[in-house]
């Protein structure tokens, strides 16, 4: 079957509420709830509440909070994503990805101002994804969003230098350059102790992930330190010697903070970086689980469930909070069925803040500084980030533009100037584009087609068996990468052989590649042979400085490309003979 993908005109799908029903509803009344999947949910819920505590507990002492107020962000905003969204296996709770938010709104208006400007954030959450902003989320440039998730880890590990290393000091900076300098200003406080217990931790959680891969290594590696501190009886920080005995098992009450029309206008660009970050990072970790269940989650379904847990999270004592990558990907290896998985994490995660609540207090600060040490790696993505820094000029601008803005200056600022950035090296890109096609005439490009039209009935009946064929038409950009993608897992269970004609695609930055490299990886898994044909010098220049073309046969003309797949079909079928 031969399909036309037009990438320039934007994508719409219509206006059915149904789409905003929750996955949890449509599950129950279209599959049913059978004792089996109530047990497979609640033994992945479990799995994925002992990986939940002492990240909740690390991200809230990272954000300048109690550990009792990540775990509660853990219960409330965890069951509410699990029970309003739109993903069937999304876990929500704090993340990483806030740290440097919450800990700089905390540490400039104190915790009421951050309950605020959640709130804010949620409100604004919901209005956009009941005006379904949540389809054009996605369509962040991918260098942006790397060079901010990079930037985001370098602040993550930066925070964590004092308990790593033990120092002794009284207050820590929210800048990043101040921070650094006090961290070298208390260098002589040093405690080994501290920074042997910290990389044993990390030692211990690397082995586990790598030998015991689904063993609870975070848990593991927490317990290992509490228990070396606790046997030696280990000069360093706990969380009890810090917060107190009661920290991680004290509920705050319900209480709506004080709003004003001057605190909320200050507030503002802080909320709409929370908003920013609670929509990208759940539509990431949504479509994470999507590639790896083969389902599809509601993109503003999921927007309006975080905007609601996101009101609901400060009213008791919680911060803010997403779609946690991490935990989504374990829910899943956990066996989870339905989002009822979900919403057992969170009880469970109430049951042991409850239960264990004293034991917690002897945890030592070192522990956690580990297990942020390796959130922040993961969440570096370096391989990706080295990826982007030799290819494209200009994602690599607005690569290192948002990362060093990230760092350096302001959330806000470099989320700003990258999609900025961006939109200004698209429309070069465009123009340049537009000149090169003026030289090739119509006739001299299309001459076959124009001579002899063809309906789409019979260019299907000439297609040899076992070959498909996409033919693509506009920009291979940003914009288009999820529509792209959307089209070519249309074209699955997979033929034997796959076409993809380029000549209508004048150009292909960053994101567009990545959708073509997600397929490639898709056809390689399904021994599925797939050729290019008709790139234009543009194109064929971008895919080759991205190693795409190593993975893929490349010809000039469309009857190249139909000889080799029939070939490479005919050379299967003879091998399996």
């Amino acid at each position: 079957m031969t399909a036309h993908l037009n990438t320039a005109a934007p994508q719409t799908r219509g206006r059915d509420w149904r789409l905003f029903i929750p996955k949890s509803v449509t599950v129950i009344a279209q599959e049913g709830y059978s004792w089996t999947k109530l047990r497979a949910d609640a033994l992945a819920g479990l799995t994925v509440a002992i990986v939940a505590v002492p990240l909740a507990m690390a991200i809230a002492i990272a954000s300048g909070v109690t550990p009792a107020q990540g775990l509660i962000t853990a219960v409330v905003a965890g069951f509410l994503i699990s029970a309003l969204g739109g993903a069937r296996f999304q876990i929500g709770g704090p993340t990483g990805a806030f740290i440097v938010v919450v800990y700089g709104v905390v540490h400039q208006y104190g915790y009421d101002g951050l309950a605020v400007a959640t709130m804010m954030a949620g409100a604004i959450l919901i209005a956009a994804g009941l005006m379904r902003v949540g389809d054009w989320i996605k369509y962040i440039p991918e260098p942006v969003v790397t060079g901010f998730t990079a930037g985001i880890a370098v602040i993550i590990f930066t925070s964590q230098l004092r308990d790593l290393f033990g120092l002794s000091m009284t207050e820590v900076p929210a800048e990043f350059v101040e921070k650094v300098g006090a961290f070298w200003a208390a260098r002589e406080s040093v405690s080994l102790i501290a920074f042997a217990l910290a990389a044993s931790v990390v030692a211990i959680i690397l082995l586990l992930q790598r030998y015991l891969p689904r063993w609870p290594s975070l848990l593991i590696g927490v317990a290992s330190g509490t228990a070396l501190v606790w046997v030696f009886n280990l000069p360093v920080e706990t969380i009890g010697s810090r917060f107190g005995a009661e920290a991680a098992t004290a509920l705050p009450s319900f209480q709506i903070p004080e709003f004003s029309f001057a605190r909320m206008q200050q507030l503002l660009p802080s909320a709409f970086t929370i908003a920013f970050l609670a929509g990208v990072e759940s539509l990431l970790s949504a479509m994470v689980a999507d590639g790896m269940t083969g389902r599809r989650h509601r993109s503003n379904c999921e927007i309006v469930a975080q905007g609601v847990a996101n009101v609901a999270a400060p009213l008791f004592g919680g911060i803010s909070a997403t779609g946690a990558i991490a935990r989504t990907a374990t829910n899943i290896r956990a066996g989870a069925q339905t989002p009822f998985a979900g919403i057992f994490h969170a009880a469970f995660v109430l049951i042991i803040m409850l239960g264990l609540g004293p034991l917690i207090a002897h945890v030592p600060l070192a522990s956690l500084a580990a297990v942020l040490t390796i959130v922040a790696w993961n969440m570096s993505e370096q391989e990706r980030f080295r990826h982007l820094l030799f290819g494209l000029a200009g994602d690599r601008v607005v690569l290192l533009a948002t990362f060093l803005l990230t760092v350096l200056v302001d959330l806000t600022i470099a989320i700003e100037v990258g999609v900025v950035l961006a939109a200004i090296i698209f429309m070069h890109r465009m123009s340049e584009a537009t000149a090169i096609s003026r030289g090739v005439s119509l006739v001299e490009r299309d001459q076959d087609d124009f001579a002899n039209p063809r309906t789409g009935y019979e260019a299907r009946a000439e297609l040899p068996r076992g070959v498909e064929v996409f033919e693509l038409r506009g920009p291979l950009f940003f914009g288009a990468a999820s529509r792209l993608i959307d089209a070519l897992d249309a074209a699955f269970p997979p033929p034997r052989a796959f076409i993809l004609r380029f000549r209508e695609v004048p150009l292909a930055d960053a994101s567009g590649v990545n959708a073509l490299q997600r397929f490639l990886k898709r056809c390689a898994s399904h021994n599925v042979a797939a050729i290019f044909c008709e790139l234009r010098p543009s194109v064929h220049a971008s895919l080759d400085t991205l190693h795409v073309l190593d993975q893929v046969r490349v010809t000039e003309s469309y009857d190249q490309a139909i000889a080799i797949a029939t070939h490479a079909i005919d050379k299967d079928q003879n091998s399996e003979l």
